[in-house]
């Protein structure tokens, strides 16, 4: 049956009705102050004039490399009112990646502060949208649709993880982009009144574009620094102080922020979560169900792939059980067999995604394309389907269950994975013939990525060397925690990687005793914090966090460990500046001891 909804409006365009009506009322706050929505249509305007008047318009790519500030929110919006799409550059990426995610994108041009490392990587114009820029027109407005611009121009083309050893960009569509709006919308998982939205995402993460986006429909954008977003009590003020409603986050996150968000804020505000990126685990589930019974946050649970820009599926978390709930309003899904032909109630099939908000495909790679968005047997002449290789079900009660990965493909810490791109990498560094990477859950550390390596010959690698490399070429989040050396990989019968046959990497009690024992009561303290975060049996005083395996979700429990059992509250920035062992001892003594009531 057709869809009779009518076309979503253009998120540029309702961002022009806002301003119209709504001049005076605050779009967008940081830590430096704010902009209204006359202010950020007159940056934005003189921005995109910018761009156009070098040339850049439809089909360009925009690289967008700043840091989490009002500025980044102007940018990309510039990118769009000039007609182009932008292409998010994540300072915090490893400077190899970004170079050729602005290489491989082929940007036209760079939105950067002025001493970026990039502009000669990325052989394009460089911009710095603080800047007034001497050659855009300094009068008159910019058309809000540009060329003609129509739902099937470009949007952003955001980078994912790749299986072949190099991330791939999705390129998404403005229309699909006012899809998801209106979707979202039509779902009531946007209110009607202006809201309050945290902005929490990286912006090289699609959840980012359901929440700047907001701005374009009269909501209220609160940038949340990185110290933010890693600072429980500091995020709780934040989000207090600017009277926050919506807040995106990923279970994982919300495993460290329920001590302070759990219940109702002191003011009567009722805080939405807008929770995806991983499968919630039933203990979250229930408790956030209820929680939203006694007047305490309420929560949605969101799943879709970058490929279908942002969310397929949308649904209140309420009951016992977790499930995906069932399409965003203006999309499709199907839970087909092997041969593409739709499983019975409650049997496990593939799912697959149709409808508006599908993104064109991977830039550069119309093989690959063409292998995941395919032909839709059910829906109307030329449009497709995208094959999304997570297995599912549906229930009795319609909804959807999520069962797990048809493919090696993997979550962690809400991203998509590909372990080829990490074992390419390994494979890449002298002295490593073959790799695996996997995801071990071996305690009350949880979750960890842990690579193992087979030298090809000669002198074996050194593992925090190893390590080392892989930080130098991939995002944190991919960098394993452990890199472990094997004489070979165990294989199952049939060829295959035997995942239950991997050892646990070498930090049990047989373990080699750290060069240097911790020596007196903070140090002590620290390395027992660490041994509980980091699910490590020794830990050395030079012992370094970050070599260790730590990253920030970690740093967050290290935290949340100190002000517990030692009542010392810092930053976690602290745990930064002093990743090895004995320096962030002294610095926790130091604090503790100046924070000591006199007498």
């Amino acid at each position: 049956m057709a869809d009779l909804r009518p076309e979503p409006v253009d998120a540029v365009r309702r961002f022009a009705r806002v301003v119209r009506d709504h001049p005076e009322r605050i779009a967008v706050r940081d830590g430096a102050g704010s902009l209204t929505f006359a202010e950020l249509d007159r940056r934005t305007a003189r921005l995109a004039r910018a761009l156009a008047a070098r040339g850049i318009g439809r089909g360009a790519r925009v690289g967008v490399a700043l840091p989490r500030t009002s500025r980044l929110v102007v940018a990309l919006l510039a990118v769009w009112r000039a007609g182009a799409a932008y292409v998010p550059l994540d300072p915090h990426y490893p400077r190899a990646r970004l170079e050729f995610m602005a290489r491989d994108a082929g940007i036209a041009a760079l939105l950067a502060e002025e001493d970026t490392p990039l502009r000669t990587a990325a052989g394009a114009l460089v911009l710095d949208p603080d800047v007034p820029d001497a050659a855009a027109p300094s009068e008159g407005d910019l058309p809000l649709d540009p060329a003609g611009g129509g739902p099937l121009d470009p949007a952003y083309l955001i980078y994912t993880s790749g299986s072949t050893g190099r991330p791939k960009g999705v390129a998404a569509t403005r229309g699909g982009v006012a899809a998801l709006l209106a979707g979202l919308e039509e779902a009531g998982a946007y209110a009607d009144a202006p809201r309050v939205v945290a902005w929490n995402a990286s912006v090289s993460f699609d959840a980012s574009v359901q929440q700047w986006a907001r701005v374009c429909r009269g909501d209220t954008v609160v940038v949340l620094t990185e110290e933010d977003r890693k600072d429980p009590a500091r995020l709780a003020a934040v989000l207090d102080a600017h009277a926050v409603t919506d807040l995106d986050l990923t279970p994982s996150h919300w495993e460290l922020l329920r001590g302070t968000l759990a219940g109702p804020r002191a003011d009567g505000r009722r805080l939405r979560l807008f929770m995806g990126g991983e499968p919630v685990p039933a203990r979250t589930w229930r408790e956030l169900a209820e929680a939203a019974g006694a007047g305490g946050p309420e929560a949605l649970n969101l799943y879709g792939p970058t490929e279908c820009t942002v969310d397929a599926t949308v649904t209140w978390m309420t009951g016992q059980t977790p499930h995906l709930g069932d399409a965003l309003p203006g999309g499709r899904l199907y839970v087909l067999d092997e041969a593409m032909r739709p499983v019975p109630e409650d049997a496990e099939g593939e799912l697959y995604v149709a409808g508006p908000r599908l993104a064109h495909g991977y830039a550069g790679r119309p093989a690959l394309t063409a292998e995941r968005f395919v032909a839709d047997p059910f829906g109307g002449p030329g449009e497709r389907m995208y094959r999304t290789g997570d297995r599912v079900r549906r229930t009795a009660g319609g909804l959807l269950a999520f069962l797990g990965r048809a493919d090696r493909q993997m979550k962690f810490r809400g991203f998509r994975i590909e372990p080829g791109e990490i074992e390419h990498a390994l494979a890449s560094y002298e002295g490593v013939g073959s790799a695996a990477v996997v995801i071990r859950d071996d305690g009350p550390a949880g979750e960890r990525l842990v690579a193992y390596a087979v030298p090809s010959g000669g002198a074996a690698p050194d593992p925090g060397r190893l390590r080392d490399h892989l930080a130098s070429v991939l995002p944190d989040f991919m960098v394993p925690s452990d890199c472990v050396l094997l004489d070979a990989l165990p294989l199952t019968a049939n060829g295959k990687l035997d995942v239950a046959a991997l050892p646990e990497p070498p930090d049990g009690p047989g373990a080699d005793a750290p060069a240097a024992e911790p020596d007196g009561p903070f140090e002590k303290l620290i390395a027992e914090v660490w041994s509980e975060v980091l699910g490590r049996q020794r830990v050395g005083a030079d012992d370094d966090f970050f070599a260790l395996g730590g990253h920030s979700l970690m740093a967050l429990r290290v935290v949340g460990r100190l002000k517990r059992n030692l009542g010392v509250v810092i930053s976690v920035k602290e745990v930064y500046r002093h990743p090895r062992l004995r320096d962030l001892a002294q610095y926790v003594q130091r604090h503790h001891e100046a924070s000591a009531p006199a007498g």
